[in-house]
């Protein structure tokens, strides 16, 4: 039997908001990758739509994270900051 290789991955630009999201997150850290995924998207669609707080949107998240959702927070604000986004 054979297999075919996986299809390429074509990464974000580096300004975009996917890209933004995801790499504010990258530092977080969670007890499986798709806790990080999640996380990353409720930025993702906070940064997109500015409903409510990000506060609100890493609790409904959902995602387990073995530091306080508090500490989080920060973390992701001080990385959005550096990459030039006003909060």
């Amino acid at each position: 039997m054979t297999t075919k290789p996986p299809s390429p991955v074509n990464e974000f630009p580096a300004e975009s908001l996917e890209k933004i999201a995801y790499s504010s997150v990258s530092f977080i850290p969670t007890q499986e990758p798709n806790d990080q995924t999640r996380l990353a998207y409720y930025v993702w669609d906070w940064l997109k739509n500015r409903r409510g707080t990000l506060e609100q949107a890493v609790a409904a998240s959902g995602s387990r994270m073995k530091i306080p959702q508090q500490e989080a927070v920060k973390i992701i604000e001080d990385g959005l900051r550096r990459q030039g986004v006003r909060l």
